[in-house]
């Protein structure tokens, strides 16, 4: 069985700030890491890995320096990884993005035929969900999204059944292999790394492809060039402000709550 599984490097939203000139992520503010949903979506991977024949292997979009969440992934259990790097891809939203790496999955394929790929819920940077979906409808392959089990895979009979989050419960889903899954973090818990995969990591080299190894690609729908969505504006929202107690006998109580509602009144005003 080959599974590929999707990752993306993003920068720490727990530090990164916002360009208040440019309204956008200011990437240099935080350090890069390999996305959290993505850490998930690998050891979904190593844990469906039975025999030394599976393999396992991991791909990227970026510059040079997402090699790195590649290293990171054989750290956590993978076989090899794929870079795609290239003027080209910079700039994509997720139509473009999904774009790409669907070449990519191709060529790979063409290779050695995947059997199944694991994308995150979302990347946090994003957080739209919409790249994983995208790949599977230009590969043509069933999508199954908000993944937390993957209860069994029959290799035999290339199925795999698989149990989801919905809005309002779970349901269990049995799909045909090749399939395309997005999981949740209550997928797994990310294990330690033994220190001969940290080792193996550390010297293992990414293969790296450029736009041209792609084959046949229409540049028109890459980078920039490929993407239709704009981001307009982009913001930090405003801090919450803490609720204020209100003490006293319960006429006490009244009145300071009508002095309140008096001065928040523009906020119940029609259109407001």
């Amino acid at each position: 069985m080959h599974i590929v599984v999707c990752v993306k490097q993003v920068p720490d939203t727990k530090i990164i700030k916002i360009n208040p000139k440019t309204n956008t992520l200011d990437r240099r503010s935080a350090p890069a890491i390999l996305n959290p949903y993505d850490s998930h979506a690998v050891q979904a991977a190593v844990n469906l890995k039975n025999t030394n024949d599976d393999k396992i292997s991991v791909l990227s979009m970026g510059p040079p320096q997402a090699t790195a969440v590649i290293k990171k992934s054989v750290e956590i259990g993978a076989d090899q990884g794929y870079l795609i790097s290239d003027r080209a891809f910079a700039g994509a939203d997720t139509l473009a993005t999904s774009y790409a790496l669907s070449k990519a999955l191709e060529k790979i394929n063409k290779e050695q035929p995947i059997d199944i790929i694991i994308c995150g819920k979302h990347a946090i940077d994003g957080d739209t969900g919409q790249v994983g979906p995208g790949i599977a409808r230009r590969m043509d392959i069933p999508p199954i999204t908000n993944v937390i089990e993957i209860v069994e895979v029959n290799e035999r009979e290339k199925t795999v059944l698989l149990k989801r989050k919905l809005a309002d419960g779970y349901e269990l889903i049995q799909s045909t292999m090749p399939c395309l899954l997005t999981v949740e973090k209550e997928v797994n818990e990310v294990e330690y790394s033994p220190l001969t995969n940290m080792i193996r990591a550390a010297r293992y080299e990414p293969i790296i492809w450029s736009v041209n190894d792609l084959g046949e690609v229409d540049r028109k729908q890459l980078g920039l060039k490929g993407s239709p969505t704009i981001v307009g504006k982009m913001f930090t929202p405003p801090k919450e402000e803490g609720g204020k107690t209100i003490e006293g006998s319960v006429d006490e109580q009244v009145t300071q709550l009508m002095a309140v509602l008096a001065e928040k009144k523009d906020l119940f005003v029609a259109g407001k």
